[in-house]
């Protein structure tokens, strides 16, 4: 085959891979993991939830395990907050934004690459910004983040929970501690 014509069909497949698209990453999966134990429910399950208020399949079995009411896990998927996304663009990219998003890596990461839970937790709440017109909630996240598989690492958020009473204490957690090592104080909280 001439090479002219070889680069031509070549040109052609790109392009018609090109128009056809590739499909849009997003989460699948919300794997949750604790040592040698993992268990799956599709993000297909938590929309379901979020709009019905009605749970199924393993998520149904995890809540009723865990003696939770769907009709509140549902209203805490749908929870917005609206925030700007230029701001919170330069936000995640500053030495406070990494402080806060490595904290938060610890607990969610992808699967199959847990050093790479920053750039995705980045990558997630902006591409949930995006979508959602500066406005990002719980199922927004999970659609937007760039990896099929999101674990859930269970010790690590547990021992997060341990030491937050509260939402306001959970807020408090996050946007104070990563500032003990921007301070420079060697004793930083783990």
């Amino acid at each position: 085959m001439p090479s002219s014509k070889r680069q031509r069909l070549l040109a052609a497949a790109l392009g018609l891979g090109l128009l056809g698209g590739t499909p849009t990453l997003a989460a699948e999966n919300v794997v949750f993991v604790t040592g040698a134990f993992r268990r799956s429910i599709p993000v297909a399950d938590f929309e379901y939830l979020a709009e019905n208020d009605q749970a199924r399949g393993l998520l149904s079995d995890l809540l009723s395990f865990t003696n939770m009411e769907p009709k509140e896990v549902s209203k805490l998927l749908q929870a917005e907050l609206a925030i700007p996304l230029v701001l919170t663009s330069r936000l995640l990219n500053t030495r406070l934004g990494e402080a806060i998003l490595a904290r938060v890596a610890k607990i969610i990461y992808p699967l199959k690459a847990p050093g790479a839970g920053i750039p995705a937790l980045r990558a997630g709440v902006i591409n949930a910004l995006v979508a959602g017109d500066d406005k990002i909630n719980a199922i927004g996240f999970m659609q937007a983040y760039p990896v099929d598989e999101l674990e859930v690492s269970i010790p690590a958020l547990m021992n997060v929970l341990a030491k937050a009473q509260s939402i306001s204490q959970l807020i408090s957690f996050f946007s104070d501690s990563p500032l003990d090592g921007l301070r420079g104080d060697n004793e930083a909280a783990p």
